[in-house]
């Protein structure tokens, strides 16, 4: 198995920036790509941004386009999200995950991270 913990979330002010990270154990790690969802109270899980596991092609929510930037560091093990000008609609928890395959789509992913709460206040 992959295990995924991400870390970095907490509460900013709408137009703030903030950087989540998430850690990989494992030794295949740079074998799959990569994906960020979130989810709100009341709402099903979102997409938000996927990478390859070359990391040359990336993909980002209509919502999210321009606003945040999805990266990752092979020999760190880690994928980050970078996300600038935050809204308050951001507001969800944030679950980094892996899959075999390039998707934007939830059930395609075979491993989750716990998540972490993001919180953007008015």
């Amino acid at each position: 198995q992959v295990q995924l913990v991400e870390s970095g979330g907490g509460l900013v002010q709408a137009g703030g920036s903030l950087r989540l990270s998430c850690a990989a154990s494992g030794r295949t790690f740079s074998s799959y790509n990569m994906g960020w969802f979130r989810q709100a109270p009341g709402k099903e899980r979102e997409f938000v941004a996927a990478i390859s596991w070359t990391g040359g092609h990336t993909y980002n929510a209509d919502s999210v386009k321009g606003r945040f930037a999805i990266s990752r560091d092979s020999a760190k093990n880690t994928v980050y999200l970078q996300m600038n000008s935050l809204k308050p609609e951001d507001t969800a928890v944030y679950y980094c995950a892996a899959t075999s395959v390039f998707s934007t789509k939830p059930g395609q992913y075979d491993y989750w991270g716990q998540g972490t709460q993001v919180t953007v206040s008015s």
